[in-house]
């Protein structure tokens, strides 16, 4: 019987691109740790799955290739070939020239033929190079008649492809070899699924290799089983399947299975069901509001049980929203992993000596923010490198390690995380930029303060780089990482300090599908204000508002002018508009400026769900979205980006 393998294809090129992370991150622990063995055999695991898989599922030219980097890593790790700076830059080249093979086999990228070429014959002279003396790794043979192997696959083992078959006659090879398998508690043959592997073997191998050489056997699966290797002790006048005999009987090999059972896993999901999910999750939240609106007109004397158990339904939707919404948290240490290799990268092509230091990676951000801060932070990253941290020879003119260090580090706060990128360089040049700004015609106060200084980095086009090159200088950059971050309802800033280094300050909220809002009410229509926009709300004296050229309309807030935009004129809305003093003013911030916004009263603050006005109507211009409130009325979401960016170009 023939077997379609296509369905295992993404399941292998997802492990063998995690593979590969893991390949790329040890090896630059080797730069400081040489001599690692753990380290090594990590990497070596790594490869020798990619290399299995690849054979398995026909990608003849990935096993190929691989075949050369196992048997270097291998040669490493028994101590028979040194682990030197050329070594690791070599397999990390390696590592980026599989990246593009997996790729070229599952999206048709076109291959680099020319550093696959290069990488191979590399590889060819370092393995056809006489051995280089280096101390060998010690193996000792058993000192016993083999080992004793429990082998508890999990559950999903045939899904990805693996076959226990091939890891037994890889055994037999070491010697001989005796098996029994057990089923599961509880389960018969009539209950098993073909594609469940509910089976547990325990093996007796009868050899003289050790320990390392029998555990390479379940190289291929070792994160996806329990696995149990002893010494078999024979007695004396026993042959070694008489003790294997006597071995079976006395052992109880199904608990290994029952705890197999009983352990946690884990299983991928395609982000559309979470998604689909999440938007369900969010309906049940509008219409339990709806029932809890309906509830607080009930006599609380004739309707208790009916309020107990709204109560209650309130209390579960909330927990069940927390929960569903944590499906989308991931760590961001899907986005941090990828700057160590950037930073080895870039700081040998600047040549500069740098440690990347990261700090709080398991911090868990919601995957539709993670997806989108990815570009901003290699941005920042690539700033601090390049622009801030000095050459070793300025560094140590100055006092300072030749080694420059920039830290990445993320913690919440609140119902916020914070990220911040941290650098010991030069800091920034407060009277370089402020020339540069004049020079550009920006508007600067007579003498600002540090603040509004680094706030002129964010200008369109703003550099002060002297030249251009392809790390840096074209000014094309800051503007656009400032204005990614505030599309997430972020705030980003800036704080420095002559020759001690640069810090930048990201704050981002922890989901993009709920929002803490302001609800406001103008005539019989709400609004929701993001919380994290408003500064502050008041009630306007009639003399500190003031009209410009007879149309704009400005509020005086403690010496400061800031425009003042009337929801009821901006959204057209039918009735008769309060007088100011009759009105609420709620000032909000947005892209750097405020902007005050003229309301008839404020509702209160609450958890929005959001759901997009463009993908369900078309885009309105001052509006990020909708919800629909706990009276099923639907209310528009601002966008205070928007509105102080319109009203900008209305003055």
């Amino acid at each position: 019987m023939s077997i379609a393998l296509d369905r295992f294809h993404k399941a292998f090129f997802e492990e063998c691109f995690e593979g590969l992370d893991v390949m790329e991150q040890s090896l630059l622990q080797l730069e400081d740790q040489a001599h690692d063995p753990e380290t090594i055999n990590s990497i070596f695991r790594a490869a020798h799955s990619i290399k299995g898989g690849a054979a398995t599922f026909g990608f003849a030219a990935i096993a190929d290739y691989t075949h050369g980097v196992e048997t270097l890593l291998d040669r490493m790790r028994a101590g028979v070939h040194p682990v030197r700076p050329a070594e690791v830059a070599l397999l990390l080249r390696v590592v980026d020239v599989l990246r593009n093979l997996l790729l070229s086999a599952r999206d048709a990228v076109a291959l680099d033929e020319m550093a696959i070429a290069e990488t191979q014959a590399a590889l060819t002279r370092l393995l056809d190079a006489k051995p280089v003396a280096v101390e060998p790794a010690t193996k000792t043979a058993p000192s016993h008649g083999g080992w004793h192997i429990v082998f508890a696959p999990e559950t999903d083992l045939f899904r990805t492809g693996n076959d226990p078959l091939h890891i037994f006659r890889e055994l037999e090879t070491l010697g001989p070899l005796h098996s029994e398998v057990s089923l599961a508690d509880g389960l018969g043959l009539k209950a098993l699924l073909a594609e469940d592997c509910r089976l547990t073997w325990t093996l007796h191998l009868e050899t003289s290799a050790d320990e390392a050489q029998v555990r390479e056997a379940f190289a291929w699966v070792e994160d996806q089983c329990q696995l149990e290797i002893s010494p078999l002790q024979v007695p004396a006048g026993l042959s070694v399947q008489t003790a294997a005999a006597a071995s079976h009987q006395a052992e109880k090999p199904t608990s290994l299975a029952r705890s197999r059972t009983e352990a946690s896993s884990s299983i991928r999901v395609s982000t559309d069901k979470i998604d689909a999910l999440i938007n369900l999750v969010g309906e049940l939240v509008i219409t339990q509001a709806m029932l809890t609106q309906t509830g607080s007109t009930l006599d609380p004397v004739l309707h208790e049980k009916m309020l107990a158990a709204l109560n209650g339904l309130d209390r579960n939707t909330r927990l069940l929203q927390e929960s569903v919404m944590s499906i989308r948290m991931l760590p961001v240490e899907s986005v941090f992993a990828r700057f160590p290799r950037m930073v080895h990268d870039l700081a040998a092509k600047l040549g500069k000596q740098v440690q990347m230091v990261t700090v709080g990676e398991h911090t868990e951000l919601d995957k539709g923010v993670i997806e989108k801060i990815a570009d901003p932070l290699t941005h920042l990253v690539r700033n601090a490198l390049d622009h801030g941290l000095e050459t070793p020879e300025q560094r140590q003119r100055a006092g300072k390690s030749a080694m420059g260090t920039v830290r990445l580090s993320a913690a919440h706060q609140g119902g916020h995380i914070i990220i911040q990128i941290a650098d010991d360089g030069r800091g920034l040049d407060r009277e370089r930029i402020l020339a540069k700004a004049r020079e550009r015609e920006l508007p600067v106060s007579a003498v600002p303060a540090d603040a509004e200084v680094w706030q002129l980095i964010f200008a369109s086009g703003f550099s002060t780089a002297e030249s251009v090159t392809d790390v840096s200088g074209r000014g094309v950059g800051m503007d656009v990482v400032k204005k990614n971050i505030q599309s997430l309802g972020g705030h980003i800033e800036l704080a420095s300090k002559t020759g001690l280094g640069t810090t930048v300050t990201i704050r981002l909220p922890l989901t993009l599908a709920i929002l803490d809002g302001m609800s406001v009410a103008v005539a019989d229509e709400l609004y929701v204000v993001p919380l994290n926009c408003v500064v502050e709300s008041l009630q306007p004296r009639p003399q500190d508002i003031k009209t410009l050229s007879g149309e704009h309309r400005v509020l005086r807030v403690r010496g400061e002018f800031l425009p003042l935009v009337s929801l009821h004129a901006l959204f057209a809305i039918d009735g008769p508009e309060p007088s100011p003093q009759d009105s609420v003013v709620v000032i909000i911030e947005g892209e750097g400026r405020r902007l005050a916004l003229l309301v008839d009263q404020l509702v209160g603050q609450q958890q929005v769900v959001i759901k997009s006005l463009e993908t369900n109507y078309r885009r309105v211009r001052g509006v990020s979205g909708a919800t629909i409130m706990g009276d099923g009325r639907v209310a528009l979401i601002l966008d205070p980006a928007g509105l102080t960016r319109t009203t900008a170009l209305a003055a």
